[in-house]
C-alpha cells in the first residue's frame, strides 16, 4: 500500500486510518490531520456538479444563523469598516452580505463561482473560509497563502467540523460527502497556527479564529 505525505504539514508519518466502500482515509501522526489521497478525489467537473446543488440563500434566516457563529465573534475582533475576503463563497454568497451590513467591505473568491484571482495580490483585515477547509486538495498551500494575505493583526475566520477524541469516524456523517477530503482537529489547527507564530482561538467544535501577530522587530 502506498503511503502519502501529509498535505497539511508534509510529514511522512502517515498511515492508513480507515477505508469505506469508495475511498481510503490516511492519518498523520505528526499533526493529527486526516486526509483522502488524491487518487480518490472527484474531478473538477464532478465537484462543480455537486456544488451546483447547494442552495445558499442570503434571505434564509437559518443559514444566516449558522454563519453568525463566525460572523459575530469576528466582528468583535476587527475594526469598523474593515476590508476582507470571503474565500470559497460558493454559489450564494451570504456571509459577505452579513458583514457588509455591519460596515465591512468584502471581496469574493470561489474556484467555481467567483474566480477573481486579483484578490491574491491584495492585503486584508480579515479573511473568512466557511465550510471550505475540508474541500482543499492542497491545504498547506492555500492556508499559507491566505495567512500571508492578512494585514498585521488581521483575522482568519474558519468554519469546519473538527474531529474530537469522541468522534466515531466510521459513523461520522461529515466524511460521507465525497467533496470532503481533509479533516482537522484541534491539534492540527493549533500546530498550523504555531508555524505562523499566530494566536489561535478555538471557539467551538467548528469555529476557529486565527490572528496574525505583528512581526517581531529585531534591534541591532
Amino acid at each position: 500500500m502506498k503511503l502519502h505525505n501529509c498535505p497539511l504539514c508534509s510529514s511522512k508519518q502517515t498511515q492508513l486510518y480507515y477505508t469505506d466502500d469508495t475511498r481510503q482515509y490516511h492519518a498523520c501522526s505528526a499533526c493529527g490531520f486526516i486526509f483522502v489521497p488524491s487518487v480518490f478525489h472527484l474531478s473538477e467537473v464532478e465537484q462543480k456538479t455537486r456544488y451546483d446543488l447547494h442552495n445558499n440563500d442570503p434571505n434564509d434566516a437559518d443559514y444566516r444563523g449558522f454563519l453568525s457563529q463566525v460572523a459575530e465573534p469576528l466582528l468583535e475582533r476587527i475594526p469598523k469598516e474593515s476590508e476582507g475576503l470571503d474565500f470559497g463563497c460558493g454559489p450564494g454568497p451570504t456571509l459577505s452580505i452579513m458583514l457588509e451590513e455591519q460596515g465591512c467591505k468584502v471581496d469574493l473568491f470561489d474556484k467555481f463561482f467567483a474566480q477573481n484571482n486579483e484578490v491574491f495580490s491584495r492585503k486584508y483585515d480579515f479573511i473568512t473560509a466557511t465550510e471550505v477547509l475540508e474541500h482543499l486538495s492542497q491545504p498547506a498551500f492555500e492556508l499559507n497563502r491566505l495567512y500571508n494575505m492578512l494585514n498585521s493583526g488581521g483575522v482568519l475566520g474558519v468554519m469546519t467540523e473538527m474531529l474530537s477524541d469522541n468522534t466515531s469516524f466510521a459513523d461520522w456523517y461529515y466524511k460521507n460527502d465525497p467533496t470532503h477530503i481533509g479533516f482537522f482537529n484541534r491539534t492540527s489547527l493549533q500546530r498550523l497556527a504555531r508555524t505562523w507564530c499566530a494566536e489561535v482561538e478555538i471557539l467551538s467544535s467548528r469555529v476557529v479564529l486565527i490572528t496574525k501577530t505583528p512581526a517581531l522587530v529585531r534591534l541591532t
